[in-house]
């Protein structure tokens, strides 16, 4: 784990109309790293955590996203400067929102293959919050183990409000639409090919800056989401640790009738707020959100024969307690070369101890021709078979081996567990699952004749 911090000045720049929000005020790099960043001169303080008396006036607080006796090389903690404490809100009541909720049901799961088309953007008046859409998960913030799988569509930013998820972490990975994440720690700009991860408890805001904006969401219940080791593969490779952007602190100092929203125990509340809790002047630690550009994962790949299992595609893990099987995996099939030799190139026909959940950001799944679309879902559970459709079979099972296949201009990705996926309800019953879905593999002909050998 990297100790130091890496400035990045390459500041973004950003509409000035209204200078009390936050705007992003560069990076520093690094995964997790030990980050300390002010937006006044002098209000972090030297040599100690908690003065008696913090500089400007601000409140001393520290947030905890490990046990406080984790392991060193474990631990994550920061400690923020700010404005008012946390503990400034009114009463929590529940929150009037049934698409966004972590109840995966407890009757039986169906091991069909199952896919969606994307969720349809709204008509209404939606922002981020509102725009949630559980679409499957396993375990329970309870338990913490397992996570939440949901989409996002959205038409207008969040105004007036904020959100934290008390239940877990929150992976965000666009599809459509730049996304300005404000959060107590400062601004996070996303597009897509990007994602951002907002620590448990971290208060945000999300704006569209491109009007209607759709993505994904991984909640993760479990250990935190860290750099998978790299084995024999070395030092390099994979996600580098540099890549990984944390933001500058900023801050808003404002006053209103403002809406926090909490997501706690699978359910969501609300409370009045009279003040942006985005208010953090400096803060210090190695618990904070950070963003990655998925463009610069540096793929690994076979040169000689067969196709390699699809771990050597991971970006970011969340362990469990069982060596060497993870919680969840966030794996990504980017552009690259196959040049494999008397191989069948694209991924094979597979059944897994684990289970699959598939996004597509951007142009064309390698394995699927057809029914696949950016902003799709795929689901295939434990030991549920699945692999190429017919036509990419056939297409890969007659390619010239002499030359490579260059895949380029796409983007899907994998959120992997080692345990079931229970699909939501409403996505089961969703108006946008595709019911043909298993007609992909129906076109696969019966090749076998022992009197040939090839």
């Amino acid at each position: 784990m990297s100790t130091a911090a890496n400035d990045i000045d390459n500041v973004i720049p950003m509409p000035s109309t209204d200078a009390q929000r936050q705007r992003p005020r560069g990076y520093m790099s690094g995964f997790g790293n030990e980050f300390a960043s002010e937006a006044v001169a002098g209000a972090l303080p030297q040599g100690q955590n908690s003065p008696q008396r913090a500089a400007f006036g601000l409140y001393a607080e520290q947030l905890s996203g490990t046990a406080f006796t984790a392991p060193r090389k474990e631990n994550r903690r920061s400690w923020l400067y700010r404005i008012r404490p946390a503990a400034m809100h009114g009463t929590f009541a529940p929150y009037g929102q049934p698409r966004f909720h972590n109840d995966f049901g407890n009757g039986p799961v169906s091991p069909d293959q199952l896919r969606w088309d994307p969720l349809p953007l709204p008509e209404a008046a939606t922002d981020f919050v509102d725009g949630l859409y559980t679409m499957a998960g396993n375990g329970s913030s309870a338990g913490q183990h397992g996570c939440g799988i949901h989409l996002y569509a959205a038409n207008r930013s969040m105004e007036g409000r904020y959100f934290y998820s008390a239940d877990g972490e929150l992976l965000i990975v666009p599809q459509q639409g730049r996304l300005l994440v404000a959060t107590e720690f400062g601004a996070l700009e996303v597009e897509p090919l990007e994602v951002a991860v907002i620590p448990r408890g971290v208060r945000f805001r999300v704006e569209l800056l491109d009007g209607p904006s759709r993505g994904y969401v991984c909640e993760n219940f479990g250990a935190l989401l860290r750099l998978p080791d790299l084995g024999p593969i070395g030092a390099n490779g994979l996600a580098n640790p540099r890549d990984f952007l944390t933001p500058h602190a900023s801050y808003e100092d404002l006053e209103g009738e403002f809406e926090l929203v909490a997501k706690f125990q699978g359910h969501l509340w609300r409370a009045d707020i009279g003040h942006s809790p985005l208010d953090v002047v400096a803060w210090h630690g190695n618990y904070a959100p950070y963003k990655y550009d998925l463009r610069h994962f540096n793929t690994i790949g076979s040169i000689s024969f067969d196709h390699p299992d699809p771990s050597i595609f991971t970006v970011l893990t969340s362990p469990s307690d069982t060596p060497g099987t993870a919680n969840i995996d966030f794996v990504i099939f980017p552009p690259r070369w196959l040049v494999a030799q008397h191989t069948f190139r694209p991924p094979w026909f597979h059944r897994n101890i684990a289970s699959e959940f598939m996004g597509l950001i951007h142009g064309a799944y390698d394995a699927k021709a057809d029914g696949f679309a950016p902003g799709g879902s795929s689901l295939h559970n434990c030991m549920t078979g699945h692999g190429p459709d017919a036509q990419t079979f056939e297409k890969a099972s007659a390619a010239d081996l002499s030359q490579p296949h260059v895949i380029v201009d796409t983007m899907a990705f994998m959120f992997e567990t080692r345990a079931v996926i229970r699909p939501a309800a409403q996505a089961f019953d969703a108006a946008h699952r595709q019911r043909d879905y298993q007609a992909c593999w129906a076109g696969l002909r019966k090749h076998f004749d022992p009197s040939k050998r090839g």
